[in-house]
């Protein structure tokens, strides 16, 4: 099937006020993880924290509407709205595209919600594009969603380290079928079912329900329920999986390779892996932003670097962006877009 320009035609973000400092994480952890190893290991100075009215479906509503507004986009000119939203969000069990399609009055839309935790912006954009391309019905498609999925972390639980970072905000990406610029290039996506239940919220579902004595436990729950395979099996294949994400969206991008990323849409971890990660791809610090003023807000952060990689030049026309990303369960996925006029 031929090539049908499909492209960014806007973007959007959600961003809430409060922030959790480095100090306030090292006061949650009682003194566990020091101010300077927060900031200097973890990687974090601050991160952003939902406020009062930061409702998982209501931050996505923001940011849909920042999308249309920065790209002058009719709402009913969307055919498809796929929410990359968590399912933490105001009511289990209700439908968040649809929720955002009728708060922007995407009247012409249906929804879907799809999830892959903190894959989820790069498994929707290849959705969107293959759904696009296969379907000649469907020309623009909004991916967006809420993320505050560190309301459940336990700070004095060492194991979880790793995600003291979680924050909270949204995103939204709009594409659309017939552009010459911001073209939507290759994705890959890899997944490994043997972790798929080493980490997760432990209470409050089928397995483990909510009871009178475990209520305030199951709302801070999500652990590494299998710490010691979880860090095993990520220790053998992570980096592996990463790199081959990398480099396979690459080849699926016209056999693009290393040398032609220009910028690296990267999410928030711990210092030392994104400085090493920024090495071995020969890139410098400047191809990229490193979220230490954000923390990781799950599959948001693709979008966030995008937005901040543009609006501090980093990104210009023809710049080739790789966004990577990995999710619990477990997900290793790179997408590439190349920005500006197609040539």
């Amino acid at each position: 099937m031929p090539d049908q320009g499909i492209g960014v035609w806007s973007y959007g973000l959600y961003l809430p006020q409060r922030v959790m400092t480095a100090q306030e994480i090292s006061e949650a952890t009682k003194g566990v993880w020091s101010e300077d190893a927060v900031k200097n290991k973890l990687g974090i100075l601050q991160k952003r924290i939902p406020g009062e009215d930061d409702g998982t479906q209501e931050m996505a509503v923001r940011a849909a509407k920042d999308a249309l507004t920065r790209g002058n986009v009719d709402p009913l000119s969307i055919d498809l709205i796929l929410c990359i939203g968590e399912e933490w969000k105001e009511y289990p069990l209700t439908t968040s595209a649809l929720y955002v399609q009728g708060q922007i009055g995407a009247d012409n839309a249906w929804g879907i919600d799809v999830q892959n935790r903190c894959c989820t912006t790069c498994s929707a954009i290849k959705i969107a594009k293959d759904m696009m391309t296969a379907d000649e019905e469907i020309n623009c498609v909004m991916i967006v969603g809420g993320y505050r999925n560190g309301d459940f972390v336990d700070y004095t639980d060492k194991d979880m380290s790793m995600m003291y970072n979680l924050g909270a905000g949204a995103g939204a990406l709009i594409l659309r079928k017939g552009m010459d610029r911001n073209l939507v290039l290759g994705t890959h996506i890899m997944g490994d079912g043997s972790l798929a239940r080493d980490a997760g919220v432990e209470i409050g579902g089928i397995c483990r329900p909510f009871t009178p004595e475990n209520v305030e436990e199951g709302y801070r729950s999500l652990r590494l329920m299998d710490a010691a395979h979880m860090k095993a099996r990520l220790n053998e294949v992570s980096v592996a999986n990463w790199y081959r994400c990398i480099d396979e969206s690459l080849r699926k991008s016209g056999g693009l390779t290393r040398a032609d990323i220009g910028y690296l849409a990267i999410l928030h971890f711990k210092r030392s892996q994104h400085e090493a990660m920024v090495a071995e791809l020969g890139l410098t610090p400047e191809q990229t932003v490193y979220l230490e003023e954000y923390g990781h807000i799950g599959q948001i952060d693709q979008i966030l670097s995008l937005a901040l990689g543009l609006e501090q030049g980093r990104i210009q026309d023809g710049t080739v962006v790789t966004m990577i990303a990995a999710g619990i369960g477990y997900v290793w996925a790179s997408s590439c877009i190349r920005w500006g006029q197609a040539k």
